[in-house]
Parts: structure tokens; C-alpha cells; sequence
């Protein structure tokens, strides 16, 4: 269970470390998350039933606004630090990047994951890094081309729909599409329906537990294929649809390293753009005014062209805003860790106004939640828990900063973050030019966002999926 209680780790002071605070002006930290049974165990019940509930950080979020943004948990006599402080993730993240590392969450992944991006730190990491870069700065993804086919391919699934249809599981079939077309050389639709469906309810299965059989044979078996077809009379070729694996292959010489790196990327790319989409559209229709404002600009941007470009895009101003907006009152990886690799320090969170340097000793773990970042009223105003695009419009957060990070920040920026933004984009222009008239079924639940019922794993989803009903134009 992802909780704020999830980074701990004991640790007690020696004479290096206390020397090391005294220097970088280290007081103990302001606020300490209260428990009225012993060890914390009364912190770790109400967030197992809050949980339970499918409402853990709705529960969480009054607790922390009242004790700040940078305190202090001990959980069964270990303890850990959690922070939504800007300054602090960006120390952690990007100033003082080398003084942190995955720590146990490498041993929690690598069963599902393997050897990638997403389980490596140091050098093994930055030669991933540089490795995956390629496949998104393909000309057929560039020109957004690359998107047709998946897209129609959902389009006509819901022109043959009826009745009430529930949005988030076709974005997630959608976006499994897209970023096995982009890695493996063909989308999953191409395979026979039964591996497609046990791939993709495996996969599901996987997120939750971190376990998977069914994902590697499927990765494997495209590999295999990928391999086989750009190999010709021994020698390797680089074919446009397969170049991809040929990279890695050619880097690895390893099929199992290919697939553990292919399996990173599809973990990511599959279902962050799929809970943006479907909290996009979860928002959108319980906001028709919004909804209306953004039809409007792509009827006069767009019209009724459905080759739809990477300009027509850029210039759908207020697309930008409601895709930012919902990124932020929904960060797809709500909260994250890193772990101390050495003694280091933050910048704030310590003494009596909270506003003095903390000590950081070695091993220790650093919980950062963008949620709860991207909800702070000194930062967003008043109106921070309210669904509002339009604050994305003028200056009033044109200096943002850090403390905005859907995709993460510091070396570690996400890669494919050009890739979702485009997917995300196109896909929207393309279901409003097709079902303008799409709703919200009547009967369904308006709540104060935040307060919905939410599925929270690696990434978070609404546990209600995403029902509409839609009329064809």
C-alpha cells in the first residue's frame, strides 16, 4: 500500500552526522505526524481503512494541511521524512541528486520490471536513459501519425456502443496500443485476441503485485519476432518499424535485457497517459462550461478535419490548460520516494517556523507527493482544490517552478513526457469532433474533486472508471 507512511527507516544520529547538521544549519524537524497508539499502528489502521474506502488521500490531506508541508513519521519505531515542499523535492530531485537512490523500492520492482530504467540508479541508469531516448524522437510520432490507427480504432468501438460506456478501461486499451507500436514495432491489436486480452488483464494484475509471467512471455515473444524480422542473411538491419529493439539488442546482445527495458517503458507509457485521459474526461463532463469552451476551439482551429497535426494542437491554447489542470489535481504518481545514499540535508522544514535545514542521515527515506503539492492554497490559491483550466492562462503561474511535477523533474524527467502530452491531445480533439454531444450519464456522482473514490497503486485511477454517454455528431 502506497501510503505517506511507506518510506521509513530507523536511523539515530553519530558525531559525523550531528557535526555534518551543525554545519549546514540543521534544527529537528517542525511537525511530527501524531498517532494515538503506540508505534504508530493508529496512523497505519485509519490509512488501511481509508484505503479500504478507495479514499486514503482525501483522508490524508486535512491531517497535512494542518501540519505543514515537511514532517516527521515513525512507524514502528522507525522513522522517515514526507514532504510536499517545493524547495525539498527540488533539493532531492535535482540540487543534491546524487545523495539519493531507489533504496528498496529497486527490491520491490525488479520481480515485475527487471533490469531497467525504473530499478537503476547511477551509471547503469544513465546509459538507460540515453538508450530510451531514441524511440520518442521518431519522425512518426513527431507528426503524430503514429496515433491514427489506435485512434480510430477506439472511435469505432464507441460509435458501436450504447447505453452508459465506462471510458477508462478503452483509454487503457488504447494507450497499450500506442506504446507497444512505439517499442515493440506493432501495436497489440495486431496479435490474436486471446493474448491480447490475457496480456492486458495480466498487466493490470502486475501493476498491483509486482509479479508477472504472462507480461515477459508476451514481451518475448515480440522481441523474438522483432528480432527475426529485421535480421537478414545473418546481419542486423535497422528497419523503421523494428529500429527500436535493434537498438537495444545491438546494445545488449541480451534478449532478456531488452525485454526488462521494454517492460519499463511500456509500464509507463501505458498507464500514466491512460489516467490522464480518463481523469481528463472525468473532469471535463462534470464541468460543461469547460467542456463547451474547448469544443468551441477546436471547431474554430480545427473544424471538422480529422487529420489532426502537432500544429493544429499548439495552437488549441486552452487544450494545453485543461490537460495542465488536470495534471495537477491528479498526478498519475501521486506520491514517490527516494532513499539517502549518503548523510545530506534539506533547506526547509526544521526549527520552530519550520524554515531552517533538516539532517538527512544515511538510509533514511524521503516521501514527495506531488498531490499534495499541486493542492497547497499558498501556492494555487483560495480555489487550489477547485477544477479551474483557466488558471493556466495568464501570469499567475507562469514561475511555477517545482511546484508543479506531473512528470517528475531533475534528471530524472520524464522521457515520454512530448509523447503524452501529443497522445493525450489527440486523442481529446478527436473524441470531441466525434461525439461533441458527450455527457455525463444521468445519476452519476458530482463531488468536490478530490473527494471521488480513487484506485491508488503505483498510479492513481478512479475506482469508478470514467462513465459517459455519447451521441454520434
Amino acid at each position: 500500500m502506497a501510503t505517506i507512511s511507506g518510506q521509513v527507516t530507523s536511523f539515530s544520529y553519530g558525531n559525523e552526522e550531528k557535526l555534518f547538521g551543525e554545519q549546514h544549519g540543521c534544527l529537528p524537524m517542525k511537525s511530527k505526524l501524531p498517532s494515538k497508539w503506540p508505534l504508530g499502528l493508529g496512523v497505519l489502521y485509519q490509512q488501511w481503512k481509508a484505503n479500504a474506502d478507495k479514499r486514503l488521500l482525501a483522508f490524508q490531506q486535512p491531517f497535512l494541511d494542518e501540519l505543514g508541508p515537511s514532517l516527521e513519521i515513525e512507524i514502528l519505531g522507525s522513522i522517515g521524512y514526507t514532504t510536499f515542499d517545493p524547495e525539498n523535492i527540488e533539493a532531492a530531485l535535482s540540487t543534491r541528486f546524487d545523495d539519493y537512490c531507489l533504496g528498496s523500492r529497486r527490491g520491490a520492482m525488479f520481480p515485475f520490471l527487471g533490469e531497467g530504467i525504473f530499478t537503476q540508479d547511477g551509471g547503469p541508469w544513465k546509459h538507460s536513459r540515453e538508450l530510451l531516448r531514441r524511440p520518442f524522437l521518431k519522425t512518426h510520432y513527431q507528426d503524430l501519425k503514429g496515433f491514427k490507427e489506435p485512434v480510430q480504432t477506439l472511435l469505432t468501438k464507441l460509435s458501436s456502443s450504447s447505453g452508459i460506456i465506462d471510458l477508462q478501461p478503452l483509454f487503457f486499451q488504447f494507450t497499450l496500443a500506442t506504446t507497444t507500436a512505439l517499442i515493440f514495432g506493432q501495436p497489440v491489436e495486431s496479435s490474436e485476441n486471446d493474448q491480447q486480452d490475457s496480456f492486458a488483464s495480466s498487466f493490470d494484475h502486475a501493476s498491483w503485485i509486482t509479479t508477472l509471467r504472462t507480461v515477459r512471455e508476451f514481451a518475448d515473444g515480440f522481441v523474438t519476432r522483432a528480432l527475426s524480422a529485421s535480421s537478414e542473411d545473418k546481419k542486423w538491419t535497422v528497419s523503421d518499424r523494428y529500429a527500436f529493439i535493434d537498438d537495444l539488442y545491438a546494445e545488449y546482445r541480451d534478449i532478456r535485457l531488452v525485454r526488462d527495458q521494454l517492460i519499463n517503458v511500456l509500464l509507463a507509457g501505458r498507464d500514466t497517459t491512460a489516467c490522464l485521459l480518463s481523469w481528463t474526461f472525468f473532469l471535463l463532463i462534470r464541468h460543461p462550461d469547460v467542456l463547451s469552451r474547448l469544443r468551441s476551439e477546436i471547431q474554430f482551429v480545427i473544424g471538422t478535419d480529422t487529420d489532426v497535426t502537432r500544429p493544429h494542437i499548439q495552437k488549441i491554447g486552452f487544450l494545453r490548460c485543461i490537460l495542465n489542470e488536470t495534471l495537477r489535481l491528479y498526478p498519475p504518481i501521486p506520491i514517490n520516494v527516494r532513499f539517502a545514499n549518503k548523510t545530506t540535508w534539506l533547506p526547509r522544514g526544521g526549527g520552530p517556523d519550520g524554515k531552517s535545514s533538516i539532517l538527512v542521515p544515511k538510509g533514511v527515506g524521503l516521501g514527495f507527493v506531488p498531490y499534495y503539492m499541486h493542492r497547497r492554497k499558498d501556492i494555487y490559491g483560495e480555489d487550489a482544490m477547485d477544477y479551474r483550466p483557466a488558471r493556466w492562462e495568464g501570469p499567475e503561474l507562469a514561475n511555477i517552478g517545482w511546484a508543479y511535477m506531473p512528470f517528475h523533474g531533475g534528471p530524472r524527467l520524464c522521457l515520454g513526457k512530448d509523447f503524452a502530452l501529443m497522445e493525450a491531445s489527440y486523442l481529446t480533439v478527436r473524441i470531441l469532433q466525434e461525439f461533441p454531444d458527450i455527457q455525463l450519464p444521468p445519476g452519476q456522482p458530482v463531488v468536490p474533486t478530490g473527494q471521488e473514490k480513487q484506485e491508488l497503486t503505483v498510479f492513481l485511477r478512479s475506482a469508478d472508471g470514467c462513465k459517459v454517454v455519447v451521441r454520434t455528431s
